[in-house]
């Protein structure tokens, strides 16, 4: 809708550096009202809108273009970095897999090694009421020979 007004406003307006298309402009408007403006000026007012219209679609495709190769690098920038994050997070994945499967084996030889001296430990208890009971007969024993040996 702003391209139609611009265009038309091209027609009214003379080119630059033209004095003669200025005055044919004006002389143009009164000629207008009276007839019909001869058929090479009219031919000349579509050449130059035609010409404004392709330089403003030239510049319009070139920032066009200048946008599409903007956005394509900046995609290529947003997947270069989502690759990368993804490599990242499967090391981080990958090593925190190792890390949990060395602990878990520390904590199931630990609690082994807990279980062998728990029952160790069973064996000693007997051994330590064994050794109570061999150290009263000793004792036992001790206080028989030194009633003896020393009369009283």
């Amino acid at each position: 809708m702003d391209a139609g007004a611009e265009a038309e406003a091209d027609v009214d307006r003379p080119v630059d550096g033209d004095s003669s298309a200025a005055e044919e402009s004006g002389s143009n408007q009164v000629s207008e009202e009276r007839s019909e403006p001869s058929p090479s000026l009219k031919q000349g007012e579509i050449l130059r809108t035609l010409s404004t219209v392709e330089k403003d679609s030239q510049a319009v495709a070139e920032s066009f273009a200048s946008l599409f190769v903007s956005l394509r690098s900046t995609l290529s920038e947003a997947t270069s970095s989502s690759v990368d994050h993804m490599s990242c997070f499967g090391d981080a994945a990958g090593r925190l897999q190792e890390t949990a499967l060395d602990a878990s084996t520390k904590g199931n030889r630990y609690i082994n090694s807990c279980l062998r001296l728990n029952e160790e430990i069973k064996g000693v208890e007997t051994l330590a009421a064994r050794l109570k009971h061999l150290r009263r007969n000793v004792d036992v024993l001790d206080t028989a020979v030194n009633k003896l040996l020393r009369p009283p």
